[in-house]
């Protein structure tokens, strides 16, 4: 059985707040099941986004994984938060948490995904 998306959301940000990084809910999405989008704003123009990794990379006794939705290490701040926007506007149920640190620390599973 997974997590409510609402109790991890809120587990994660007190976890990024104890760890002495901003972390801030900008949107909220279903309390249930909604998909969870995580952005990185690394505070020099630049950011990284990570979204649900699909399941076949799941690792057991992993709560939940994540891959970037990039292939660059970051991208212009401007194409994240578009791509945001795009993924809200196919998933209303979609959370989004935004995290600024300098040194893009986000405490995520990050599953190695090869991108083409």
């Amino acid at each position: 059985m997974r997590l409510r998306s609402d109790f991890w959301v809120s587990a994660y940000l007190r976890r990024c707040q104890s760890e002495g990084v901003f972390a801030a809910l900008r949107y909220r999405g279903a309390a249930e099941a909604g998909a969870i989008a995580i952005k990185v704003d690394h505070l020099d123009g630049t950011a990284a986004l990570y979204l649900p990794a699909p399941h076949s990379e799941m690792t057991e006794g992993v709560e939940r994984m994540w891959s970037r939705a990039h292939q660059a290490p970051v991208r212009d701040n401007a194409d994240i938060e578009a791509q945001i926007m795009r993924q809200r506007g196919f998933d209303s149920d979609l959370w989004v948490v935004e995290i600024e640190d300098r040194q893009g620390r986000h405490f995520l599973d990050v599953a190695e995904i090869s991108m083409s």
